[in-house]
């Protein structure tokens, strides 16, 4: 067509660099585009990056910059993605100064200066050369009109505390005040995440104590934060007092408050107080989820207390809370250890009514005690519902179940239930298992 000077159609040609792209075959989808661009067409962005992508790919930065000068010549200006998919090319083949150069060169050209882009360079240049070089690269931008928020502050922030370099967060969190502006809340909950997770409890009070001279005193992100941290830390009585110092500010707690709080109580024990605390979980604005119950349940049946733990089954139940394999391995599980297997045979008849799955760790642990307490019958009912279920076993699961009987002395209940399993053409004849 274009030797015929004929007009290509440009819908056409957008279609076939496109598809020319997805195959490798860039230098064809090179030409096509050139004809289009000489013929009058005007590509889209979207394109234009497919292609500037694909020489990035290739690590050819050079052709992928040419490719950029060209789309505004054509009309079509880059957006976000061309310049992020140039810079990220040049920070992954080690080009850190050139990074820093190209972005400089396009704000002069009159590039918008993307504050995504520039937390992208500012993010990679911290951590590839560190947070001082960062700081400088800061203000070289601002000279050239790109001035960093706080969110491009904040993003170094959290790179600096994720590295453990805590005066490096220092010397951004100064830079921030030099520059007439002041950190946010997200800055602080950046800090506290950093500073509780590695225990660094009075850091954490200096922290809080500046918080509460600001006008960003702490929130609810900052409470659940600090509770999450010294849960994991053990420090439950402090954890406490600041839940209650939520209530008494009014900054009402939310379901990970309440299921942080659970899972810590349950873990060291403290049963009644978890059931108090989820007494005034189920008074409050915030409704019980499925890991409400699943952490309660699981701290009652491993302390043996199965009359609490299927009182909550049955109220997760009446709720509407749908149980998960979690749940039902918990509830299981306390049942055989409480040595109430008949219970643990009901939960799994109900799990195969709803057309629920579960592991078959829990029909195993389910065969096992019914046939230590010489209930073999039970047992082949036990393996008749895990073998209609939607779970379907191979022979060589079914096997290890019956081997695993047989190895623990039981090896008449083993051998009656191999012969009920080979009845069932699930194992074969002669099949020798014990």
């Amino acid at each position: 067509m274009a030797r015929r000077n004929q007009i290509p159609d440009f819908t056409s040609c957008i279609n076939l660099i496109r598809g020319l792209i997805r195959i490798d075959r860039l230098d064809k989808a090179s030409k096509v585009l050139e004809i289009m661009v000489m013929s009058g067409g005007v590509p889209d962005t979207i394109t234009y990056n497919m292609m500037v992508g694909a020489f990035c790919k290739r690590g050819k930065i050079s052709s992928a910059i040419d490719l950029l000068d060209e789309m505004s010549l054509s009309g079509c200006a880059p957006d976000v993605i061309t310049y992020n998919t140039i810079l990220r090319t040049m920070f992954d083949d080690g080009k850190f100064e050139q990074a820093i150069g190209f972005w400089k060169d396009q704000l002069r050209k009159g590039c918008p200066p993307y504050v995504i882009t520039y937390s992208i360079l500012i993010e990679q240049v911290c951590n590839h050369c560190g947070t001082e070089r960062a700081m400088e690269v800061l203000e070289d931008m601002a000279i050239e009109g790109c001035n960093p928020d706080i969110v491009t502050y904040n993003s170094l922030v959290n790179f600096s505390c994720k590295q453990g370099k805590y005066d490096d967060a220092a010397l951004v969190i100064y830079n921030i005040l030099s520059h007439g502006m002041e950190p946010n809340a997200v800055t602080y909950n950046t800090l506290l995440h950093s500073l509780s997770s590695r225990g660094y409890w009075d850091e954490v009070d200096e922290i809080l104590a500046i918080m509460n001279e600001t006008s960003h005193p702490p929130t609810l992100i900052t409470y659940n934060i600090l509770i999450n941290g010294l849960c994991k830390y053990g420090l439950l009585d402090r954890a406490i007092n600041f839940y209650d110092q939520m209530v008494s500010q009014n900054c009402l707690p939310d379901i990970i408050t309440y299921n942080t709080l659970l899972g810590a109580l349950c873990k060291m024990g403290m049963l009644n107080e978890a059931l108090q605390l989820f007494h005034l979980l189920c008074g409050s604005s915030c409704s019980p989820c499925l890991i409400t119950y699943n952490t309660l349940i699981d701290g009652f049946t491993k302390k043996g207390c199965m009359e609490t733990a299927k009182g909550l089954y049955g109220q997760m139940m009446e709720n509407g809370i749908t149980p998960d394999d979690i749940t039902y391995r918990s509830v299981i599980w306390g049942f055989c250890q409480a040595d109430l297997v008949e219970e643990a045979v009901e939960i799994l008849r109900e799990i195969g009514k709803r057309g629920h799955k579960i592991r078959i760790s829990a029909y195993r642990l389910v065969i096992h005690r019914l046939c230590k307490t010489k209930k073999v019958d039970r047992a082949i009912e036990v393996l008749d519902l895990m073998i209609s279920s939607r779970w379907k076993p191979d022979e060589s699961v079914v096997s290890a179940i019956v081997r695993s009987v047989a190895d623990a002395g039981l090896a008449e209940e083993a051998y009656k239930l191999s012969q009920k399993l080979i009845e069932w053409e699930v194992l074969k004849e002669g099949t020798v298992l014990c």
